[in-house]
């Protein structure tokens, strides 16, 4: 046999094998009904926190000066973060930095 033949006969086993392949994993049963994948979103369920995000997205840079944007922002994070929820002055008042000379002067 020449090398010309050998490569045929190898290309048609090849496809021959690719071909089974597909037709066995065509052939096998879903263990999902249709429609039902990974993840399938609540679309009827109204969510306003989402709708809220979406305005604030919608807004695009003017977002980070709007107040309402930033208080939202700190209730997705605590929310997605599993943390307390914040107390609304914390959120509306900034934190305020101290000197570490200052700081040591508390402690004392």
């Amino acid at each position: 046999m020449d090398g010309k033949a050998l490569a045929r006969l190898v290309a048609v086993v090849f496809v021959a094998v690719a071909v089974a392949a597909t037709a066995l994993e065509m052939s096998r049963k879903e263990d999902k009904r249709v429609g039902e994948g990974p993840h399938t979103p609540a679309a009827s369920a109204p969510n306003p926190l989402r709708d809220r995000l979406r305005r604030c997205r919608a807004l695009g840079a003017a977002a980070l000066r709007d107040e309402g944007c930033a208080r939202l922002w700190a209730e997705q994070r605590h929310r997605f973060l599993g943390l307390e929820k914040p107390s609304r002055s914390s959120i509306s008042e900034p934190a305020v930095s101290q000197s570490p000379d200052a700081a040591l002067r508390e402690a004392r």
